[in-house]
């Protein structure tokens, strides 16, 4: 996807699994954590419960595009899980239309957990698109 072929993205993804690129995406959404807490009633202090963090839970990062030659790259990473599990490092990056880095994060042990490609209906005139789902265990430096 050449971004300045499609003048409506603004911002859009590259997905990197150990440095070999995946391709860019449109839309990502999941790049969050959350930090548990267990609730501890400390004796004779009436005032407040303190909140003690138990451990982090990070969503899963769901990235979206228009059918494209890099799909077959996702599918391939997918189908190698059959033999074996590795867990690489994948970055995430946010670019700009000129291609220049906004942000970008570096997931640790990234799995991908779903692909889900275009419904094929003649019927329908709307875009191809896939989507992929990758479960990571935490961030990392994203130049990792």
């Amino acid at each position: 996807m050449n971004p300045s072929l499609d003048p409506g993205s603004t911002t859009y993804f590259r997905l990197t699994i150990d440095g070999q690129s995946l391709g860019l995406f449109n839309g990502c959404d999941g790049l969050s954590a959350e930090v548990e807490t267990e609730s501890y009633s400390e004796g004779g202090n009436n005032g407040y419960v303190t909140q003690l963090p138990t451990r982090v839970r990070h969503a899963t990062i769901r990235l979206v595009r228009p059918l494209t030659k890099d799909s077959a790259r996702v599918t391939a990473w997918i189908s190698s899980i059959a033999t074996g599990v590795v867990r690489p490092t994948a970055q995430i990056a946010a670019l700009r239309a000129d291609g220049s880095v906004v942000a970008q994060w570096g997931l640790l042990d990234a799995l991908p957990v779903r692909w889900s490609g275009p419904s094929l209906d003649p019927a329908s005139p709307s875009v191809a698109t896939e989507t992929l789902e990758i479960a990571h265990h935490g961030f990392t430096d994203a130049g990792a």
